[in-house]
């Protein structure tokens, strides 16, 4: 699976997922940093380049998913600052989805969520 990390997404958490065999490609390596692109120009170039987006804006993916369904998939997280456990949920999420469908992300839209911490489950 090859994955676009919009600027904003965790470099460390990229860096993990690379170390665990997945394909990213960030936005700046891809030579947009620091251009505010907007997310649907964002979403269009990973279309272009075939890859599911991977980002920490949850609002704003979730409504282009829905007006632009035919994508390569789009990966939604919320910030979590233990890099290593939200890489390896984000492989994991991937794997089971493959597992699941038998193709990849394209069309889909994955919800990755950090775990309830012991104080806000209580």
């Amino acid at each position: 699976m090859a994955l676009y990390a919009d600027e904003n997404f965790s470099l460390p958490v990229v860096l993990e997922l690379r170390r665990l065999g997945i394909d990213v490609l960030t936005v700046s390596e891809d030579g947009k940093a620091n251009q505010g692109i907007p997310d649907d120009e964002i979403l269009a170039r990973a279309v272009e380049l075939g890859r599911a987006v991977l980002t920490g804006n949850r609002q704003y993916f979730k409504r282009l998913h829905r007006i632009q369904p035919n994508h390569a998939g789009i990966i939604i997280c919320t910030f979590d600052a233990d890099f290593i456990g939200q890489a390896n949920r984000i492989a994991a999420a991937l794997a089971s989805t493959d597992e699941l469908t038998g193709d990849e992300l394209t069309g889909k839209l994955i919800r990755v969520y950090r775990p309830a911490s012991p104080s806000r489950a209580a």
